[in-house]
């Protein structure tokens, strides 16, 4: 489907009687960099419980503005999915309410699983948000604790 309001597009499945895509079971992207315009798809996967079927959608995304609309207002379980999709590639979803990264850390510079990241990127050190622990297992070892006498050594003894 080219660029289009993706909420209409995914309206009509949801909501036809006969068709019943009543679950929406995940929302990516593909990079296709160099290989054909537009640059993006944004992939819907969506199935219907009824009927056992699966549908799949795609909505081209130009490159130059990166952005759909988002179907949150359809299914709330988009809503960590496109933010996903945005972490990783970029792609903005127009009235998502709550469009933050979701697998990177906020201070990431760019997208990874676009074509065009960086493999040697190198991403600005943050200072830790939590102090970090000393490993206290070595301290913990105690002789004898761990050493067991052996049942001969008591017969011998004894």
């Amino acid at each position: 489907v080219r660029k289009a309001n993706a909420a209409d597009v995914l309206k009509t499945p949801r909501d036809a009687p006969k068709l019943a895509y009543n679950m929406l079971i995940e929302v990516t992207a593909v990079d296709w960099l160099d290989k054909r315009e537009p640059r993006f798809d944004v992939v819907y996967q969506l199935l219907s419980l009824e009927h056992l079927h699966r549908l799949c959608i795609r909505i081209e995304v130009d490159e130059d503005k990166p952005e759909v609309d988002s179907v949150v207002s359809l299914w709330p379980t988009a809503n960590f999915l496109e933010r996903e999709v945005w972490d990783m590639y970029g792609i903005s979803f127009a009235g998502h309410g709550d469009l933050r990264r979701i697998l990177m850390y906020d201070e990431f510079v760019g997208h990874p699983l676009r074509k065009d990241y960086p493999l040697r990127g190198k991403q600005p050190r943050v200072p830790l948000r939590i102090p970090e622990l000393r490993n206290t297992a070595p301290d913990m070892v105690r002789s004898e604790l761990v050493s067991l006498p052996s049942r001969r050594r008591e017969e011998q003894a004894g």
